[in-house]
């Protein structure tokens, strides 16, 4: 089986894997950290908001079964892509949205969704999502790995990312695993 890698950051990594884990084709998807300019971040130092690094996954899909695009249908649903480095009441530039590119197909797969959204109007505000050549990902340690699926009662995980998956599920139930 042929796999890609999209990476993709949208506020809490947490809220994305939680989603992305539940798509058909999604073979595997790991919480980190990319986009800034220290080797191997640990979440307090990418939480202190110095390392210049945003909190994202990296997702591991079979094209065959799920595009490129699909998977922005789904991040541009479940993120605020208007709001510069926040996310809800999570705030700081660890939590842009950003779409870091592993090919110039994705980026200017990534462009054109951005413009297909601006020219529907779907919200308000321009978007403000970065699209940047991915460098380096470093995995998040592994206390945030499936952290959702680990922690479904914790606090944030109910107020913050249940609804999230809720609405994906939604929107996207032909789309979902069995």
């Amino acid at each position: 089986m042929h796999t890609e890698i999209a990476t993709l950051a949208g506020g809490c990594f947490w809220c994305l894997e939680a989603v992305y884990q539940q798509l058909k084709g999604v073979e595997k998807v790991v919480s980190g950290y990319a986009g800034g300019q220290v080797a191997n971040p640990s979440y307090k130092q990418v939480c202190n908001g110095t390392t210049g690094h945003a909190e994202v996954v990296q997702i591991t899909y079979n094209p065959e079964v799920v595009s490129y695009r699909d998977l922005l249908n789904v991040f541009f649903t479940i993120h605020d892509p208007t709001t510069l480095n926040r996310q809800g009441n999570d705030v700081g530039t660890q939590y842009r949205s950003a779409i870091y590119t592993h090919t110039p197909e994705q980026k200017q797969i990534a462009q054109q969704a951005i413009r297909d959204l601006q020219a529907e109007g779907v919200w308000d505000h321009p978007i403000v999502t970065e699209v940047t050549p991915l460098d380096v990902f470093y995995p998040a340690e592994d206390y945030h790995q499936n952290y959702y699926a680990d922690n479904p009662y914790q606090g944030y995980c109910r107020v913050v990312i249940a609804p999230k998956v809720a609405k994906f599920r939604q929107k996207y139930i032909e789309q979902l695993k069995a």
